[in-house]
């Protein structure tokens, strides 16, 4: 089973991100008032919250829920994520979290095979909840349907991205 010492540091960071970076595809995919993107962008925090009290979570989604309340971790989350997305317009950060998906993929089938398939598996539910996190298109969260339309195709691309591996052009695998 893969550990934190499985990875660089910097691959490391970039599967811890992976939860916050799974969350912020899907708020970026239909972006909708000040509530729903709240409830959005917790929705990864409340995950990782999950995974950490679960006793049957995966030896590798526990240790990264166990290893973001370290604080050099969590800086290093940090670094990784503003190096990634830094100066990103709203609607250029769903597509690069969606490239980040599919090279965090390619660093996990390489360097975690046995446990790709049930950490991928924890980031498409990640995604489900954050895009079931907030309604859309509702007033003063009345009305509006729980995923819409723009939300269903993103998470059609992150599972893509995430059955592909690989890093795409421009991100190189570290």
């Amino acid at each position: 089973m893969a550990s934190k010492s499985s990875f660089t540091p910097d691959e490391w960071a970039r599967i811890v991100a992976s939860p916050m970076v799974a969350g912020m595809a899907i708020t970026a995919a239909e972006p909708s008032g000040l509530w729903s993107l709240l409830k959005e962008s917790m929705s990864s925090g409340w995950a990782l919250l999950e995974a950490k009290k679960d006793a049957n979570a995966n030896p590798l989604v526990k240790a990264v829920a166990d290893d973001i309340a370290d604080p050099a971790t969590r800086d290093a989350v940090r670094h990784s994520f503003q190096e990634r997305f830094k100066g990103s317009e709203f609607a250029a950060a769903k597509q690069k979290a969606i490239d980040e998906l599919r090279a965090v993929a390619g660093i996990l089938d390489t360097k975690a095979p046995e446990d790709a398939p049930a950490f991928k598996a924890w980031l498409k539910h990640v995604a489900q909840e954050a895009a079931e996190a907030g309604r859309e298109g509702g007033f003063l969260g009345f009305g509006g349907v729980a995923v819409s339309d723009a939300e269903k195709a993103t998470l059609a691309e992150i599972d893509s991205a995430l059955a592909g591996g690989g890093a795409p052009a421009g991100i190189a695998e570290t």
